[in-house]
């Protein structure tokens, strides 16, 4: 793992942990719940990562699944650890439910894989080119309400430049650069930003041009997280919500689509010729 510390990464982990331990032992979720004293609604939900358990309640399933000593110090360290608050939390209520889970497997993320077509991505968005994002929401949130989630996107972007950032890795489409947010000038600080970014040792982006015609991502965007020593997750998101798929077989059809997608596009220096160009072009 990295030096990061984030809970969700700790209670998914822990998660597929109980979950594996109690099909190796042949209990029943109503048997676990039973001598836990809990409702079976709280087993599934602890299984599936949707609540946070209780470390009491994770030492009485591992003595029912006859877990030796070591591995049970190990897994009510993890289960202790999946209580803390991650950094996000702080920010309850600019961010939407469904995406505190991503932003806290972001945290942990060793490599991230990111394929926009429509805006820029997250990581890489000037200030302006956010609160223009946020303006053209069907319902405009508050004027305080846009300084939180600029916070919290803000705050995302400062781990690109820790010791420990994890590698970038984002393939954009050319129209996410010519599409007007903001107007003029708010384009040209974002196109410029995108320019400057490759200069970071850990990101590397290039540009999917039009000239590259019909693909198969073009149903929208996803990220593929990587993690040392945690298996990969894709992120897909929609309107009210997101996806997280963790499936071998789910994952494997992702990589190989951005693989696909980073063969089709443009180089990293040929992307930045193509950046300056859509930087000419805007006034």
């Amino acid at each position: 793992m990295t030096s990061r510390t984030s809970p969700t990464v700790r209670r998914r982990r822990l998660a597929a942990e109980l979950r594996e331990l109690r099909r190796k032992s042949g209990k029943s979720r109503d048997e676990v719940a039973s001598y836990v004293g809990v409702a079976p609604s709280t087993i599934t939900k602890i299984e599936n990562s949707s609540a946070i358990a209780r470390p009491a309640d994770v030492s009485m399933m591992l003595n029912l699944y006859g877990v030796d000593s070591e591995r049970h110090d190990v897994l009510m360290t993890l289960a202790r650890d999946a209580r803390q608050r991650g950094w996000w939390q702080a920010y309850s209520g600019a961010i939407p439910q469904w995406f505190e889970v991503y932003v806290g497997l972001e945290e942990e993320a060793s490599k991230i894989c990111s394929w926009e077509n429509e805006q820029i991505d997250g990581r890489l968005q000037t200030e302006d080119y956010m609160r223009a994002l946020f303006q053209s929401e069907m319902i405009v949130p508050s004027d305080e309400e846009i300084d939180r989630r600029v916070a919290v996107r803000l705050k995302r972007q400062e781990k690109l430049l820790a010791a420990d950032a994890p590698e970038l890795w984002v393939v954009v489409g050319e129209g996410a650069l010519r599409r007007m947010v903001g107007g003029v000038e708010t384009m040209r600080g974002q196109i410029n930003k995108l320019i400057q970014a490759p200069r970071i040792n850990n990101i590397m982006l290039q540009v999917l041009p039009f000239s590259a015609g019909a693909h198969p991502a073009m149903h929208g965007a996803f990220h593929l997280l990587g993690f040392a020593g945690d298996p990969d997750v894709v992120y897909v998101e929609y309107r009210q919500g997101s996806l997280y798929l963790e499936q071998a077989p789910d994952v494997d059809a992702y990589v190989k689509l951005f693989d696909h997608l980073r063969a089709r596009a443009l180089s990293p220096d040929d992307s930045r010729v193509l950046l300056a160009r859509v930087m000419d072009e805007i006034s």
